[in-house]
């Protein structure tokens, strides 16, 4: 179904008395007390299974889509053990047929965990004791069909993964575990022993170590990669730290064959009274009875005529009961991690199988992380990459919820605040046949007839026109590319550059070089995903840089050159506009610029021969217009002498005079200046320049950089300056 232009909704509100009842028991009105819907499973291809929270209260009924609106039936049914109470608390929930199997909580406080099986024939549920469920948070459910082409005529299990205290271990605190637990499809309970309990329930300890010791990581989401043969089916787990001391993340998988051995054939633990107040859990060494206890109904069973659960004796049921927990924990099917990620943590996975052009199957794992990202990892060769990292939710919230359409294509992801459809891969993002190979996608391939990049569900396998190399990454095959050219930059010294450099590759580190000299991080250059930052750059760090995108594949080192910058000083102004006068022998050169400042260079020309002004016919008539000048100049400087002679004269005669009022003003002069300097000291404010919220930086188009990673803290800090009394309005920092 294509959601495209349709929205269709239902109202399944609250009565007002439920939520008063809600808010009576110590519950927040506005949100805990409304109907939050946590369960849907779909029941034909008209009809959805649908159960709410309300108001911790929880009721299911029957949605259904007919002439293009969405109804609910009215049905409305006992939620308790199908949904949780609490809205926030984590569950899992599966229809097998009309069989509704589900965990979570069964009362109110959440105190009373249950697996339970809600059936139109038998219904069942786990025992309440500790050694069942202890405090459990519940992850994932679902079934395996082992029935198929079984040799031993065994039933299909649903397997539940979930994390609880565990019992095993002593120590001075609470410590939880991650577990596996299995159910038969077939059980229908006791006949006295464990009446309408599950006679098949069997869990073990999931195993997902990190490589230094630490507590047992917890289990945060499980998908499980269908297969058609089921034996080779494999849940692929979600695992994060129980203690906030680590922020490492890692993906473990486990086989279905080696989970099965372990519940058929594995040793069991069992509790032993100590003298101390807490009981030790130890192997149990004794007689096993006869069937197994917790195991399916078999050819082994019906061959001593026990044909269904209520026909198992006392002894294998009673044995099952207090000892539900095996001995041997389940290994991963590498023996270790098969992804260990460190920073933000991961929360929830869905895998995808695809085959690529060679016509090897790859699994490819979707993960998603506590900051709105999407991770895609792939294991080639053992070795497992994250190809591409996605950033789908704009602020930084958890993906809580990851489904996979591997029939569309498509991906979607859901948080608190939004829900994202996303194809399972962009190939055309990949611009040339080099991005396209070495983006390593199991999705893509390069196309040399269209040259692009292109699904390869799009391609045929049989066309020699493809290329792609997935584990060895080999571009040889691509055309080689265009020759990079240089792009100028202009540095101003004290300021800060950036010279931008985005690798196209998830799996390939950025090497910088300046003058054929490889630069690392420090005081002086930042390097980081986006590129290089040069700090307070001086003319000394003009020259030829390049950016190398370098990546290890296999044993092998591909390396190409991403951009190259010319950084130079900024050209020099230009110089002034030069007016020139001239006369005869003399060159008179005036120089302006922009402040109104003038300078007069005068220079003295070469001689030469001049024609004789006492004949009329060798003057032109430039030479007549310079004579005039000459003459006119001549005459204003012997009006200028004259009248230097007569102030002369007149300054002897009244010097005496002038001196008396110069020596008045000076001291009225004074007094006035000693007035307004004691004014502006009264009306002044001196204002000290505070601390900025935020990091100061003097940054060229470049922003939100943590320069702290790089070397010491060479920033001044503003605020310890002395010396700064006043901030202007029009000053740049």
């Amino acid at each position: 179904m294509v959601l495209v232009n349709v929205f269709l909704q239902v109202y399944w509100p609250v009565t007002e008395e439920k939520q008063r009842e809600c808010t009576y028991k110590g519950k927040q009105a506005e949100v805990e007390c409304r109907n939050y819907i946590r369960t849907l499973h779909i029941i034909n291809d008209t009809t959805v299974y649908v159960c709410g929270t309300y108001a911790f209260s929880p009721i299911c009924d029957y949605l259904t889509f007919a002439n293009g609106q969405l109804l609910l039936k009215g049905k409305q049914e006992e939620g308790k053990g199908k949904c949780p109470f609490d809205p926030f608390q984590r569950y899992s929930s599966l229809m097998v047929g009309n069989d509704l199997y589900s965990a979570t909580s069964i009362n109110f406080l959440g105190s009373e965990p249950v697996i339970l099986r809600s059936s139109g024939l038998v219904a069942l549920r786990s025992d309440f004791k500790k050694i069942w469920l202890n405090e459990p948070n519940f992850v994932f459910m679902d079934i395996v069909g082992e029935s198929v082409d079984s040799p031993d005529g065994d039933d299909d299990k649903v397997y539940l993964f979930f994390s609880e205290n565990a019992v095993e271990y002593d120590f001075y605190t609470k410590v939880k575990v991650s577990r596996v637990a299995r159910v038969c499809k077939g059980d229908m309970g006791g006949q006295r022993t464990l009446q309408r309990k599950w006679t098949s329930f069997l869990k073990a300890r999931l195993d997902c170590s990190l490589p230094e010791p630490s507590l047992p990581l917890i289990v945060q989401d499980v998908f499980l990669m269908k297969h058609n043969d089921w034996r080779k089916g494999v849940f692929y787990g979600i695992f994060t730290p129980q203690s906030g001391l680590s922020q490492v993340s890692a993906v473990c998988a486990y086989s279905i064959s080696d989970i099965r051995n372990i519940f058929n054939g594995g040793k069991f633990k069992t509790r032993v009274a100590v003298e101390s107040s807490q009981d030790k859990y130890v192997m149990y060494s004794g007689e096993v009875p006869v069937p197994r206890p917790g195991a399916c109904i078999n050819d082994v069973a019906r061959k001593m005529g026990v044909n269904e659960s209520r026909q198992l004796p006392d002894k294998t049921l009673q044995f099952v009961r207090d000892r539900p927990l095996m001995d041997d924990a389940v290994s991963p099917v590498t023996g270790r991690p098969l992804l260990l990620k460190s920073g933000p943590l991961l929360t929830r996975i869905v895998v995808d199988s695809v085959t690529a052009l060679n016509q090897q199957k790859y699994h490819v794992m979707f993960i998603g992380t506590e900051n709105g990202f999407i991770q895609k990892a792939v294991n080639y060769a053992g070795e497992m990459f994250i190809i591409e990292e996605i950033q789908v939710v704009e602020s930084p919230e958890p993906i809580g919820i990851l489904r996979l359409s591997s029939s569309k294509g498509h991906l979607y992801a859901g948080s608190d605040s939004s829900v994202i459809q996303m194809p399972v891969s962009n190939c055309r993002r990949y611009k040339n046949c080099v991005d396209c190979v070495l983006s390593r996608d199991p999705y893509c391939a390069w196309d040399t007839s269209s040259d692009q990049c292109s699904s390869v569900r799009s391609l045929s396998t049989s066309s020699k026109n493809t290329v792609q190399s997935l584990e060895e990454g080999d571009v040889s095959e691509c055309p080689a590319p265009d020759p990079l050219e240089a792009v100028d930059f202009h540095l101003v010294p004290g300021n800060n550059l950036q010279l931008p450099c985005r690798l196209h590759s998830n799996l390939a580190q950025a090497h910088w070089q300046f003058s054929d000299q490889t630069l690392e991080a420090n005081n002086k250059y930042y390097i980081y995903s986006e590129g290089l930052l040069i700090l307070n750059a001086s003319e000394s760090d003009a020259g030829l840089y390049s950016c190398d995108s370098v990546e290890q594949i296999s044993s092998r080192t591909f390396s190409r050159t991403m951009a190259l910058y010319n950084v130079q000083l900024p050209p020099a102004p230009p110089a002034p506009p030069v007016v020139v006068i001239s006369t005869p022998g003399i060159t008179l050169a005036k120089y302006s610029d922009h402040t109104h400042t003038q300078t007069h260079t005068l220079t003295t020309k070469a001689k030469e021969p001049m024609p004789s002004p006492l004949f009329p016919e060798n003057l032109t008539a430039n030479s007549k217009v310079s004579h005039l000048k000459v003459s006119v100049a001549l005459l204003s400087l012997l009006c200028l002498c004259l009248l230097g002679v007569i102030f002369w004269f007149w300054g002897r005669k009244h010097l005496k005079c002038l001196k008396f009022l110069q020596t008045l003003g000076d001291r009225e002069g004074r007094k006035q200046s000693a007035e307004n300097i004691n004014g502006q000291n009264r009306t002044s404010e001196t204002k000290l320049l505070e601390p900025e919220s935020g990091a100061v930086i003097a940054n060229n188009n470049h922003s939100h950089v943590d320069f702290r990673v790089n070397g010491d803290n060479h920033l001044v800090n503003i605020t310890a300056l002395e010396g700064l009394g006043y901030i202007h309005d029009e000053s740049e920092i």
